[in-house]
């Protein structure tokens, strides 16, 4: 991280602290550190003061702080955490400290007991500046998605019957890893029937000729992520599939269309769902998408809940589905880039049937 941007999200973040009535933020989702400060390793808190941000870390990850994290103040602690979080907060006086609400129960009564200042919990302070995402940000984002791409085509090539789900998922994980990714969350290959659970876990069920096929992977590269779901057979496709794919890329479609800022976020998820209500099939019961960046679930979340209007810079998925429990499960995701006008499909590169 330059710099100038690392001065210009603290300036951010500054801002809303001091708009949250806060002297201070104790920032402790690993997310919400590596985008402020550039770190990317673990158990480390970030104390955000006005001017400056003072990452607290140990042995384990000193060297690679000092490289990662050149502008900010960086405390090898030798005890707790916690304490050493107490002190840097007692140290520059702040009377009353902002944290985030992920912080663990014990730490929080620990680092109340050794403060006198008060405490607040953070109203998604980073979260909501991580929201828009720069042009770096997008680049990445835009980069694993192709080396996403690039593995899927390379494994479908391989895929053959009786392989197992753990064998394909094994060598989509691989092929990531050969292009220069790794995995953001665990990869899902589910054949037949077993597509209709949303986060099927790989067995060792083998795949049959007629099967459908559902895979739903995710890429990471340089600390972004992309998320997306394709489904396919290998052989002939069943009626029953091929009208359930056919309503849900309608739903998909009908739901890109409407992307673009100043949008309500509720109308793009009723969108998705008017059409797949319309052809008498099971409306999906999760979410129409969901943001993505250095977490592959951020905001803003695509749901019919969701108050507020699209943004520009936000980046998230769009991914409507029909799970008919005993047959099949068809889930179609992309990621698309908010514009003032539209949307930019960041997956596009990835092949549907």
């Amino acid at each position: 991280m330059d710099r100038n941007t690392y001065k210009s999200r603290l300036n951010l973040i500054a801002k809303s602290i001091s708009k949250q009535g806060a002297d201070c933020l104790v920032s402790v989702k690993p997310a919400n550190v590596t985008w402020l400060t550039g770190f990317t390793g673990q158990d480390s808190w970030l104390i955000v003061f006005p001017r400056f941000a003072a990452l607290i870390t140990d042995s384990r990850y000193t060297e690679q702080a000092l490289a990662q994290s050149p502008y900010c103040k960086i405390i090898d602690r030798k005890g707790s955490i916690v304490n050493a979080a107490a002190e840097i907060i007692t140290k520059y006086k702040a009377k009353i400290a902002a944290v985030e609400k992920s912080i663990f129960l014990a730490d929080f009564q620990s680092l109340k007991k050794n403060l006198r200042c008060r405490l607040k919990p953070a109203e998604q302070i980073i979260e909501s500046a991580r929201r828009t995402k720069d042009k770096m940000e997008v680049s990445a984002i835009a980069g694993a998605a192709k080396i996403a791409a690039k593995a899927f085509e390379k494994t479908m090539r391989q895929i053959k019957p009786q392989m197992t789900e753990n064998t394909i998922a094994g060598m989509l994980d691989f092929e990531i890893r050969k292009a220069g990714g790794t995995n953001s969350f665990e990869t899902i290959v589910a054949f037949g029937p077993n597509a209709s659970r949303p986060h099927h876990q790989p067995t060792s069920r083998k795949l049959k000729k007629n099967d459908n096929i559902l895979v739903d992977f995710g890429v990471r590269l340089n600390g972004y992520c992309c998320d997306l779901t394709r489904c396919f057979s290998i052989a002939k496709s069943s009626a029953l599939f091929n009208k359930v794919y056919n309503v849900v890329k309608q739903s998909q479609t009908a739901a890109i269309k409407m992307l673009k800022a100043g949008i309500e976020i509720k109308a793009v998820d009723a969108a998705a769902r008017e059409i797949i209500k319309k052809a008498g099939l099971p409306v999906y019961g999760h979410g129409t998408g969901h943001g993505l960046g250095l977490e592959v679930h951020e905001l803003p979340i695509v749901s019919g809940k969701t108050k507020g209007k699209l943004e520009t810079g936000d980046c998230i998925t769009i991914e409507p589905a029909v799970y008919i429990p005993g047959h099949l499960g068809v889930r179609i995701e992309d990621d698309c880039l908010i514009t003032q006008n539209g949307c930019i499909i960041l997956t596009a590169g990835c092949p549907k049937i």
